[in-house]
């Protein structure tokens, strides 16, 4: 192993008093394994480290040396050395890791807003006194709400006079939530927003690009295509994704408006999703690309 990553390796888990090493971001997981090591973990504590191995194949393998342990995810307490995902779940289900983790792990009570729609609607649909609101918020923050009976570990609330019920995993994601009853093209729904979500990349399409456009909002074109396809078509006020345009990104507020756009809209959708990694929180990709525009909003735009 590298002296620089055994360094980074010694560095992390003396300075920090969970650290997991696992595929993708606590956000979002890039395996199953890891993804159920987060998910218990999210239920027991405020806080901890998350390093993704993936971003770096010396630290992938030098983890391993390191541990002397085969596989990811690795979570280490306090120094310790605990285990992989079968272990960690297995000390989970006995309670030897809350022992563990002791005064660093911290019940969660979120709180959660029902506007007086959603409630009726949801007070509705309990049939029986052994039945509650369930509210699952995953690791991806998708959102499941329907009626059920809590699970024994669940985490119970009163929300406005409704028993609800989180597993608890969800109960952190869910703090702040707010649940509506709204109408939508589709019919009845329920919305909810959740202040925990991270920034994701929005779609927008070639006319919903126009009308922001027409309607003089100050949106950032940024064109991630080679100088040599912007040669044979460009859309009006973009500007290509430069070393001068990068720099200037790099300074930009994080709540700037960007929106991406190459040929047909995968490209793109990369460059979006580093930008909103960067920690801007208003990104979008043009889906279809400038083929799309040009097929659908403004003809002359050459094809290619």
């Amino acid at each position: 192993m590298e002296p620089a990553v055994r360094s980074a390796i010694q560095h992390a888990i003396n300075e920090n008093p969970v650290v997991l090493y696992m595929k993708g971001t606590r956000q979002q997981p890039q395996c199953g394994f890891s993804a159920r090591v987060v998910e218990i973990l999210d239920g027991m504590l405020p806080d901890y480290l998350t390093v993704d191995v993936l971003a770096d194949p010396s630290l992938r393998e030098g983890i391993k040396e390191f541990s002397s342990w085969p596989t990811i995810p690795q979570l280490y307490v306090r120094g310790e050395f605990v285990g992989g995902s079968d272990i960690v779940a297995a000390l989970h289900e006995s309670g030897e890791l809350a022992e563990k983790f002791g005064e660093l792990a911290r019940a969660s009570t979120p709180s959660i807003t029902l506007s007086e729609a959603a409630r009726a609607e949801l007070l509705a649909a309990i049939e029986s006194t052994d039945e509650c609101i369930r509210l699952d918020v995953t690791p991806s923050f998708e959102h499941d709400l329907c009626v059920g009976v809590p699970d024994p570990r669940d985490v119970v609330l009163d929300v406005q006079g409704l028993r609800v019920s989180l597993p608890p995993g969800s109960a952190r994601r869910a703090d702040g939530i707010r649940i509506d009853y709204v109408t939508t093209p589709d019919g009845p729904a329920f919305k909810i927003t959740n202040p925990n979500e991270p920034a994701r990349v929005k779609r927008i399409t070639p006319a919903g690009l126009r009308a922001r456009l027409d309607h003089g909002d100050d949106v950032l074109l940024v064109d991630v295509r080679t100088p040599g396809e912007r040669a044979i078509a460009h859309i009006e006020g973009s500007r290509l994704l430069d070393a001068v345009l990068r720099d200037e990104i790099a300074s930009l507020p994080r709540d700037r408006a960007i929106v991406c756009l190459c040929h047909s809209g995968v490209r793109s959708r990369q460059a979006a999703g580093e930008l909103v990694e960067m920690g801007f929180r208003d990104v979008c990709n043009l889906e279809g690309g400038i083929d799309a525009w040009s097929r659908d909003v403004d003809p002359d735009v050459p094809r290619y």
